[in-house]
């Protein structure tokens, strides 16, 4: 498996944890918590980042050794500006469109949301949080 392809199955692997992370917490949230949806996304964005964080840490950007606090302050304000636009889409959909079911919040903000905030995740997480120091190939050209 080449390097660049070994980076992504990490990424998405982490991802895929925070992302069921996030979902389930958030699910939980908006139903049997009956909390409003834009809190419901904040607390299930927390934790849903920590769990990305410490998988990308140990796992898919190990070997960047990543030390103190800076790597995952930087990470949360990646993953911040991913948040918030995964709540835009929440907020739109929501209070602008009038979708104002818990599938709807639950498409709009893990599923569109999610998607969009995603690419800007990984574009940040490779190049702010983890740098190219020592990786093989580039995503950009």
């Amino acid at each position: 498996m080449t390097a660049a392809r070994r980076e992504l199955v990490g990424f998405a692997t982490a991802g895929l944890l925070a992302y069921a992370t996030d979902l389930a917490l958030f699910t939980w949230l908006r139903g049997p918590a009956d909390l409003d949806p834009l809190t419901a996304k904040t607390l299930a964005f927390a934790a849903g980042c920590t769990v990305a964080y410490l998988g990308n840490a140990h796992g898919t950007y190990r070997h960047a050794q990543p030390r103190g606090v800076r790597p995952y302050a930087v990470f949360v304000a990646v993953n911040l500006a991913g948040a918030l636009v995964q709540l835009l889409c929440i907020a739109v959909s929501h209070y602008g469109l009038g979708l104002t079911s818990q599938y709807a919040d639950t498409v709009s903000g893990a599923g569109i949301g999610m998607g969009l905030a995603t690419i800007l995740r990984f574009w940040g997480t490779r190049t702010l949080v983890f740098p190219a120091e020592g990786r093989v190939g580039s995503w950009t050209g």
